[in-house]
């Protein structure tokens, strides 16, 4: 069975950090890329960032650039965001993402002071 586990999200003030864990099960992790979505009410679901199966890889979205980084660990089956300089507009549900796999139920970042 296919499963797909975030954690890691939470309440940070402006300029705070976080680092968002996807433990996943039921497929061979190491041949896919991986992708981090978040979505808001306001905004449509955005493409966060993407890291290719062994890690060789990555894109981000223009928005976070330089603020996020998008790591994983085939030993362990888990993908990671870490994201720094946390801005209010970061504000969303982040899931991870495989494609033609399946999706994790995401968790809830807030940035507020």
């Amino acid at each position: 069975q296919v499963q797909f586990v975030e954690s890691g999200g939470g309440l940070v003030q402006p300029g705070g950090s976080l680092r968002l864990s996807c433990v996943t099960s039921g497929f061979t992790f190491s041949s896919y890329s991986i992708n981090w979505y978040r979505q808001s009410p306001q905004k449509e679901r955005e493409l966060v960032a993407a890291i290719a199966s062994f890690g060789d890889n990555t894109i981000y979205a223009d928005s976070v650039k330089g603020r996020f980084t998008i790591s994983r660990d085939n030993a362990k089956s888990t993908a990671y965001l870490q994201m720094d300089n946390l801005k209010p507009e970061d504000t969303a549900v982040y899931y991870c993402d495989v494609a033609r796999v399946g999706r994790g139920q995401g968790t809830q970042v807030t940035v507020s002071s």
